[in-house]
């Protein structure tokens, strides 16, 4: 029977470790065996089962009510991304820097990256783009406690093994994107470095032999993905990552 570490599943499911551990210590939803030192052991029924759990959570259920579900009990399911959202414009109204901060870090150990960024961040920052006055504040106000956090996470990823890379953001605007898909990233293995400011045309032969994301924050124009083409077939290492991946050539 195979074994993993706690590394080797967060690689291998896409997970970071600080929400396995959350997911046990708190919602009691895994059951890792121990090493006489302590380490966690995962075997294949486990890998199976922290992919239900995504699964689950994935489709908008609430953690606190994923163990349920997993043992076949009934419970009456919402939308907990709504949930969380509505959470999050709680604590904003709140206008408190410090207890934003703790939510996001908090929310951070529980949900993967992914589901945060695509169900929650963005919604939120959505509808509160829609108001010209107080609420363009208050999204300013969470996105610098979404950059702290994102840039911590990052500092994180680059203390432990896994594979360098730079990001630029290709034709944006929006810099809060761009930190978010670096924290994105961070979670899958990657050791990101963020090119802080936005190109109207990366260079990638000025970062000779390194590994480079580019994001546009929507789907690549047919000039981009012609310029992508062109970087391939020079031998660039340039990959295009956002919220939609262009056709294949």
């Amino acid at each position: 029977m195979a074994i993993y570490s706690i590394g080797d599943v967060a690689e291998r499911c896409g997970i970071n470790p600080v929400t396995l551990r959350a997911w046990q210590r708190r919602y009691g939803l895994l059951k890792p065996q121990r090493t006489e030192g302590g380490h966690r052991q995962f075997d294949d029924e486990d890998i199976q089962r922290i992919e239900e759990i995504k699964r689950w959570i994935g489709s908008g259920v609430p953690v606190g009510k994923v163990k349920a579900l997993l043992e076949g009990e009934n419970v009456s399911v919402h939308d907990g991304w709504t949930t969380l959202q509505e959470e999050i414009m709680k604590v904003l109204r709140q206008v408190k820097p410090s207890r934003i901060r703790t939510k996001i870090a908090t929310m951070g150990r529980e949900h993967p990256a992914s589901d945060l960024i695509d169900h929650v961040y963005l919604p939120v920052r959505q509808r509160l783009g829609l108001d010209q006055t107080t609420a363009r504040a208050m999204c300013s106000l969470l996105d610098g406690a979404l950059i702290d956090y994102a840039a911590f996470c990052l500092t994180g990823s680059r203390k432990k093994e896994g594979k360098d890379a730079l990001l630029m953001g290709w034709a944006i605007d929006d810099r809060t994107r761009l930190w978010l898909e670096a924290w994105r990233l961070s979670q899958q293995g990657w050791r990101i470095d963020v090119l802080a400011e936005p190109l109207e045309l990366p260079r990638p032969e000025l970062f000779p032999g390194q590994q480079i994301f580019v994001f546009t924050g929507k789907p690549l124009s047919r000039r981009q993905q012609e310029q992508m083409t062109h970087w391939r077939e020079q031998g660039y290492p340039v990959t295009y990552t956002g919220p939609q991946y262009p056709p294949s050539n």
